[in-house]
């Protein structure tokens, strides 16, 4: 029997091209499905408020409203109100085919299979490197201190076990979440770059297996403005809650060798500018990039100190 999925959809500030998502979803051809948009905008454009409230008023999907913006808690309030054995979850900004969901579903037959990471036909990275496929992943991919540079869940074409899936692109057993206790960790600020990350590297522990399917593909539009967050990408605000939660990532998961490597390589990358990040190395930037970097690893060890507290005060594990 067919699985009842449930396709979370977390949405801040998006008009236009959430309603043609919105248009995707509800094509699929999958027999057992719900639609769950958990919406962060305080107001909408006139089209779109009508549209949402229409499909939610049809009982097409559930529209939940919230007054404030945060992504990991987008995602665990959808899995809390979603009745699907599996979750998916995609962003606000997507085109998907018809096939979309039965791609994902088919695979949880599989006792062994934990989660799914689809491929994303991004358009942005497809346009820099249009001729290139991979077929098998490099094993640095599977490296859980330097994966984050060689898991290319973009150009990759053959189906095989991965470490990671993309935020855009993943679907879950809905029992890691309520029996394993895998929710999304509502520190990872910003657009919450990389708390998706942190739930497939806590998935390891379960023994399940996250399994890539380029066939469970969708395309990312990769608006510029709008989406799952509530900063500019141009912010300093934005660039050290970025660092932040790479660093959070890091020391939350990795042993103390691994956090070196990784933080590292974010370096070399992120503000040196080397591939396969290939910024500017004008120093006045680099040195901008710096500071950004530092303050990051300033806050992840402020976060790291009051997650601590708070689980000896609580006597309860971290997350």
């Amino acid at each position: 029997m067919l699985p009842f999925v449930s396709l979370i959809i977390p949405t801040y500030r998006r008009e236009a091209v959430l309603r043609a998502t919105l248009r995707d979803a509800l094509r699929q051809e999958y027999p057992a499905y719900e639609i769950i948009v958990v919406d962060q905008t305080a107001a909408h454009e006139p089209e779109t408020e009508a549209m949402l409230a229409e499909l939610s008023a049809a009982g097409k999907m559930t529209w939940l409203r919230v007054d404030w913006a945060s992504l990991p808690r987008a995602r665990n309030v959808g899995i809390q109100q979603a009745k699907g054995d599996i979750v998916v979850f995609v962003d606000d900004d997507v085109q998907m085919p018809p096939d979309f969901l039965a791609r994902h579903a088919r695979h949880y037959q599989k006792p062994e299979i934990g989660a799914i990471a689809g491929r994303v036909l991004d358009r942005l990275k497809l346009a820099d490197d249009p001729d290139l496929l991979i077929e098998q992943l490099p094993p640095q991919a599977n490296d859980p201190a330097i994966a984050w540079y060689h898991l290319d869940l973009v150009h990759t074409v053959q189906p095989q076990r991965v470490l990671s899936a993309r935020g855009c692109n993943m679907s879950f057993r809905r029992s890691l979440f309520t029996q394993h206790q895998l929710w999304f960790d509502e520190r990872f600020r910003g657009s919450a770059v990389r708390e998706e990350s942190d739930v497939c590297l806590r998935l390891r522990a379960t023994g399940l297996m996250i399994w890539y399917d380029p066939a469970a593909w969708l395309v990312h539009l990769g608006e510029e403005t709008g989406g799952c967050h509530d900063l500019s990408t141009r912010s300093p605000r934005y660039q050290i809650s970025f660092y932040h939660n790479h660093f959070w990532l890091g020391l939350k998961n990795l042993t103390a060798a691994q956090c070196l490597r990784f933080f590292a390589k974010l370096f070399d990358c992120h503000v040196l500018g080397n591939p396969p990040c290939n910024k500017s190395g004008h120093p006045l930037k680099v040195a901008t990039r710096l500071v950004f970097y530092l303050a990051g690893l300033l806050m992840a060890f402020g976060t790291a100190a009051a997650a601590k507290f708070s689980s000896l005060r609580s006597d309860r594990p971290l997350p």
